[in-house]
């Protein structure tokens, strides 16, 4: 992808009994189940939603 760093995600964790904003930002990055792994672009909003939920997904890796 012509350059682009790209970030993949895999979520660990369930959401059930954690804040109602943090269900909302496993959905905005588009985890819904657990063991389930986007690739998503690495942009600083990005990891501002991945560290507001880091107990909950695991970065796979980073290319």
């Amino acid at each position: 992808m012509d350059g682009k760093k790209l970030v993949t995600i895999e979520q660990v964790g369930s959401p059930i009994g954690r804040p109602h904003d943090q269900e909302e930002t496993l959905k905005g990055l588009g985890l819904n189940k657990r063991h389930r792994r986007r690739v998503l672009e690495d942009t600083p909003a990005v990891r501002g939603m991945i560290r507001k939920v880091r107990h909950l997904v695991v970065v796979i890796e980073e290319r």
